[in-house]
């Protein structure tokens, strides 16, 4: 009888989806997991709803609106490992530029400001942002954290056979800020 492949899950919050790019930069070991993982949930496939039992969760992005912060909750309820990969997702990055300057300006910055056919800023294109974009730590219990902008293929493959291993990845010599 064979083991019951592990259910993944990726999600992309407020980001650029680097993070997700780089897991596709994985290549030919990304067939080599398929034998060991069942994609679940990912912003790559249709799916609507974030499923039950989810084994392990890579997140992208920061906590920056709303349904951010809904979706964060729900996959936290509903995953065993959740991930933190990338930079956004650790310091809240590039989306947390905005912070000192507050929600009206920058939307007001963005989207009256600096255009010039019809200025005007979008109520149902842009859900509505929290005061402050947030890590995910700072909404929800993070158990891994894999730092870069983004990170590599390397060393999100590195992070996923560790954890398929059922071992804690060791990122101290492979990962940085910004790299």
């Amino acid at each position: 009888m064979s083991t019951p492949k592990v259910r993944v899950a990726t999600i992309w919050l407020d980001g650029c989806s680097g993070c997700h790019m780089s897991l596709l930069d994985m290549d030919e070991r990304l067939i080599e997991l398929a034998d060991k993982i069942d994609v679940v949930y990912t912003p790559l496939m249709d799916v609507k709803q974030f499923p039950k039992d989810v084994d392990v969760t890579l997140v992208e992005g920061a906590v920056n609106s709303h349904e951010d912060y809904e979706r964060i909750l729900e996959v936290r309820k509903n995953t065993k490992i959740l991930v933190s990969l990338g930079d956004c997702a650790i310091s809240a990055n590039v989306p947390s530029m905005r912070n000192p300057f507050g929600v009206e300006v920058t939307l007001k910055r963005a989207y009256v400001e600096n255009v010039t056919l019809n200025p005007q800023i979008p109520s149902k294109e842009v859900p509505p942002l929290m005061p402050l974009a947030r890590p995910v730590h700072a909404v929800v219990k993070v158990d891994l954290f894999v730092q870069g902008c983004p990170p590599s293929a390397d060393t999100i493959h590195f992070v996923i056979a560790e954890l398929l291993e059922g071992r804690t990845p060791d990122l101290s010599e492979r990962t940085r800020f910004g790299a």
